[in-house]
């Protein structure tokens, strides 16, 4: 007598799910604090409002760069997420989506967000765009983030790129207070990151990655965190000296400085996981009202 073997059944998917666990590979919540730079930068180059147009489409072409990049980082990242605690249920290393499908989806968003951005922008907008995408998958995923400690230092450049593409976008040009606004990301990138990776330093163990606290240990992490603050705030202040930006900008930034080194110093001195989650979340916020309020300057300054 023949024993038939009941196989389990997978139940359909909603398309609900289905969808959210596209949007998933995007990684939503961190395309949001890249189009606050981008749109700020925008307003600054406008000196005002840029027209609602012109914010949508270049909103739209940067969330769907963004998207894409991220999508393609979960691919190829696919075997160190299933290590971590932290992304083993995302959508690809938990077995929701195909790997392929994942990548077919990046790629298809990054030709329409060029599209979008070559045609209802210009074309250095969209090339900007373009080129944070290679090099945040080529340069950051594809090659330091598994072979060097200063792979989120270099990697940074990439998700410092959004102010150049607003800024290009309304004035076709890269200026002087684009760099600005590039460079307060690139030194804003490593404290802000260093700090989370000393709270899942322990998945990166597990999954072979050469993150800082990895190699040097925390001490040495905590004290590189605060060394970059020193230089992240001295690069904050270079548009006042420039005369870029005014008092406005001054004002708020000594501020917003303060309290950053202050969280900063503190997880220097205290090795708990507390003091570095209050830095890590501190980071985001400081990093949107910084950018707010360069923007608001410029507009006083054009009143």
């Amino acid at each position: 007598m023949s024993i038939a073997l009941e196989l389990p059944v997978r139940r359909p998917r909603a398309t609900r799910e289905v969808v959210a666990d596209y949007v998933a590979l995007t990684k939503p919540r961190i395309i949001v604090l890249l189009e606050l730079t981008a749109f700020f930068a925008m307003v600054m180059a406008a000196h005002g409002w840029p027209g609602l147009g012109l914010v949508i489409v270049t909103m739209l072409g940067g969330a769907l760069a963004a998207g894409g990049a991220n999508t393609i980082n979960m691919w190829f990242d696919r075997d160190i997420d299933q290590h971590m605690s932290r992304t083993c249920s995302r959508p690809i290393p938990s077995g929701r989506i195909e790997p392929l499908h994942a990548l077919m989806f990046g790629i298809g968003l990054e030709v329409v967000s060029f599209a979008v951005l070559a045609t209802f922008a210009n074309v250095l907008a969209a090339t900007l765009a373009l080129g944070a995408l290679l090099f945040y998958v080529l340069v950051y995923t594809m090659w330091l983030k598994r072979t060097s400690m200063q792979n989120i230092v270099i990697g940074g450049a990439a998700g410092a790129m959004p102010p150049l593409v607003g800024w290009a976008a309304v004035t076709n040009h890269v200026g002087l207070s684009a760099v600005f606004l590039f460079a307060i990301i690139f030194y804003w990138t490593p404290p802000h990151f260093w700090a989370l990776a000393l709270l899942i330093r322990r998945d990166y163990e597990r999954a072979r990655v050469p993150m800082l606290p990895v190699v040097k240990g925390d001490r040495e992490t905590r004290a590189q965190i605060g060394l970059y603050t020193v230089v992240m705030v001295a690069v904050t202040l270079l548009p006042v000296f420039t005369r870029t930006l005014s008092w406005v900008y001054l004002g708020g930034a000594v501020v917003l400085d303060s309290v950053f080194l202050f969280y900063a110093l503190r997880t220097w001195r205290d090795a708990s996981a507390r003091s570095a989650g209050r830095l890590f979340h501190y980071s985001l916020l400081y990093l949107a009202l910084l950018f707010a309020v360069a923007a608001l300057d410029s507009v006083v300054l054009a009143a």
